[in-house]
Formats: structure tokens, C-alpha cells, sequence
């Protein structure tokens, strides 16, 4: 087993003075050697970090002594190597972004369903199944039967859902709403969302998609494809295996073993998603970084330049 272990975690609670955690939290873990990054607001706490397995520990026992962070929801897998270059402990206004005030999870969310017990709940046909991820995550992989939103990013899932609502009115429906996310932190806010409309049966998948496929048994999974995760690995599979997906540097989407083949792509500097849309200014520098990044690798070292952060551009542009 790799030697790097890798932890995503979250808590939502009512921080009275967040910057005032920034300072310490940081000069401890990065005494530790951790690296990775961990969002503070009012509302929480969240974020992906990674390092040595006795270093993690004495990590996670540092955010558990955050204010009311005593049952700090984590996942853990593992990296053969360490996926960030640097510690960031940043202030943000959301630990989630959604862009709806006063929803709060602490107050009002959906029921729990713990990974064992997810089937049953998604295979029942009065169960509408809802993916509150973005459309490059789910592009990778979901459950059976799973409604795609097709959100660029978290803010767009409050208006997509009113809409949808209305359909469901429409029809005459009202089902059992069951809603997943990769480690649960998305899911607590929508179901938080939803239930403040007056919604009643609403259900999310506790731990996320990364605690169903380290849990439940590839044999009797419905999930399909792999799942992205927001560090160097890409995306996992089940048993949180290091999938086959690597990250187009030039517009940061994921790109398959398929895409990699496909003559538009190259190495750092497009995929068959981007290509043709950058100016041949911008694909020199590609090329160019690109090149600096193969002779640090020659040198036994880092290039600074890998440090992108994992999420994809919203909109390629030049």
C-alpha cells in the first residue's frame, strides 16, 4: 500500500471568527508536512489534504479540535505519490458554494442513508435519483438511472431544481428524493435546500460516492464508470483504485485512455474537448510549459507549474 495517504473532509458549524483559525491551523499542519487545501467560512470547514499516514493522524486530531468539529466528516485513500505541491488554508464565504443564503445544514437536511443500504433505496421506482455534481464529473461516472442536471458548477443546482420541481408537479409526483455527491458535502447543502421548499422525503447518500465504492462490494455495485475526485489522482474506482483518467492541462478537463489516443490531443497542451480553441500565443506557452515540465521531471523535480487548481475551466477561452 502506497505510504501517502489521502484525506477528504468536511463539517458544517457555525464558526464565530474563521480568520482567527487561519493562522494556527496552518502552522500546524504544515509542521506536519501536509499538503493540499482546506477551505474555512462561517458555515464550516472543507477541503482535500494529504501526507504521511502518523502525519495525517495528527492532523485529523487538530481539526477535530476545531470549534464543534469533534465528529468531522472524513474519507480516506490512498496516492503513490504525494497529488499537491503545497498547504493552502483559505477564507471563503461558503465552504460549498450554492449562493443561497440562510440555507443551513446544521438546521435542516435530508435523511442519512448509509452506503450499505443505498440500493435498495435507488432501486425503488417511487425513488428519483439526482447527481448534484457538475456535468465533467458526471461525464465520468454515476449510478444506474441517476438524473444528470448538467450544472457547469453547484451555484446553477438551486434554479435547475425549481425547474424540475415544476415538472414534477406537472406530472402529478411527488417521489422519494435521493441525492449523491462524491463525499457528501454538496449533498448535505441541497437536501438542506430542498427540504427548506417543503419537500419532506428527501435522502442522501452518507460519505459520498467515495464511501460507496470503498464499502459496497464491486459485484453487487449500480455504480457505473469511475469517479473524479479534486487532486492529482483524477478519478477513482471501486475499492478508491486510481482510475484511468488524467487532467487536460490546458482546459483542466479530465481526459480518457480513448481521448489520449485521439489526434488532438497533446501532452499538456490539449485534448479532442479544446483543441483549436486557444491562439497560437497561448499554444507556444503550452508547448513551452509543457517542455519545462518534461526537463524538471528529467531533474528529479517538481515543476511549480503542475500546481493547477482541479477544477475545470468554466469556458475555454484564448
Amino acid at each position: 500500500m502506497s505510504n501517502i495517504r489521502v484525506t477528504a473532509l468536511y463539517k458544517f458549524v457555525r464558526f464565530d471568527d474563521p480568520e482567527a483559525l487561519r493562522e494556527p491551523l496552518f502552522e500546524r499542519l504544515s509542521a506536519l508536512g501536509i499538503k493540499g487545501t482546506i477551505l474555512l467560512a462561517s458555515e464550516g470547514v472543507n477541503g482535500t489534504i494529504a501526507g504521511a499516514p502518523e502525519a495525517m493522524d495528527k492532523a485529523l486530531v487538530t481539526l477535530c479540535a476545531l470549534p464543534g468539529c469533534a465528529s468531522l466528516e472524513w474519507k480516506d485513500s490512498h496516492a503513490e505519490a504525494m497529488p499537491f505541491l503545497r498547504l493552502k488554508v483559505r477564507l471563503k464565504t461558503e465552504i460549498v458554494t450554492m449562493g443561497v443564503p440562510g440555507t443551513d445544514p446544521t438546521c435542516l437536511v435530508g435523511t442519512y442513508v448509509k452506503p450499505e443500504n443505498w440500493n435498495t433505496l435507488i432501486s425503488d421506482p417511487d425513488t428519483v435519483v439526482i447527481d448534484t455534481r457538475n456535468d465533467y464529473e458526471v461525464a465520468l461516472g454515476t449510478f444506474q438511472g441517476a438524473i444528470d442536471p448538467e450544472t457547469e458548477t453547484f451555484r446553477e443546482f438551486p434554479k435547475w431544481f425549481e425547474n424540475f420541481r415544476t415538472e414534477l408537479a406537472k406530472q402529478g409526483r411527488t417521489p422519494k428524493i435521493a441525492m449523491f455527491c462524491t463525499g457528501g458535502i454538496r449533498c448535505e447543502k441541497s437536501t438542506s435546500y430542498v427540504k427548506s421548499l417543503g419537500i419532506d422525503d428527501v435522502f442522501h447518500l452518507q460519505g459520498g460516492i467515495l464511501k460507496y465504492l470503498e464499502t459496497v462490494p464491486k459485484e453487487e455495485s449500480l455504480w457505473e464508470g469511475e469517479c473524479f475526485v479534486f487532486d492529482d489522482r483524477v478519478s477513482v474506482g471501486h475499492g478508491l483504485e486510481v482510475g484511468d483518467y488524467q487532467l487536460c492541462h490546458a482546459c483542466r478537463h479530465p481526459v480518457s485512455a480513448a481521448d489520449r489516443q485521439h489526434p488532438h490531443f497533446e501532452d499538456g497542451v490539449s485534448c479532442p474537448r479544446c483543441y483549436g480553441t486557444f491562439t497560437d500565443a497561448k499554444m507556444a506557452a503550452l508547448r513551452e510549459r509543457q517542455k519545462q515540465v518534461r526537463l524538471a521531471k528529467a531533474r528529479g523535480e517538481t515543476h511549480i507549474g503542475d500546481d493547477v487548481v482541479m477544477t475545470p475551466r468554466k469556458k475555454v477561452t484564448a
